[in-house]
């Protein structure tokens, strides 16, 4: 089961200013987890805590004509914190970040082969590289 799309959620989740009341702590929870990133105990630390707020409840789905697959129960609060566990049991505490640009600071998966994701888009990298060539330039003179 590729739990990835979950993630996204809790990404999306994490960012989102006004999430629906009954949604509003677990962004701050999920907040809390891509602040800590560069933490790995502490990253790993709330997200056992939430696993455990938040249990899964797995079924079985043949949904769409598709074979039978698992699918998590309907609970968004649930998948978004499983998928965070998974990608960061799967792929590391490292993948997990806060974009650099200091006007953004959105939360973004990297799932780049090379774990060099710095910024949550390719407009705020190229934001961070336009400012910083025009410093540099500015410098220069």
């Amino acid at each position: 089961m590729d739990l990835t799309s979950y993630a996204e959620w809790a990404v999306r989740l994490a960012d989102d200013p006004a999430p629906p009341p009954d949604l509003a702590r677990l962004r701050d929870e999920l907040a809390a987890v891509f602040d800590a990133a560069g933490d790995d105990r502490r990253v790993v630390a709330l997200l056992n805590t939430l696993l455990v707020r938040y249990p899964v409840r797995p079924q079985l789905s043949d949904h769409d004509g598709r074979p039978w697959h698992l699918h998590l129960a309907d609970d968004y609060a649930a998948c978004a914190v499983m998928g965070l566990a998974a990608v960061v049991a799967e792929l590391g505490v490292d993948r997990l970040g806060r974009c650099l640009d200091p006007r953004c600071g959105k939360a973004f998966l990297d799932t780049s082969s090379n774990r060099s994701r710095r910024y949550c888009s390719a407009r705020c990298a190229s934001r961070a590289n336009v400012a910083a060539f025009r410093a540099r330039r500015k410098n220069a003179f």
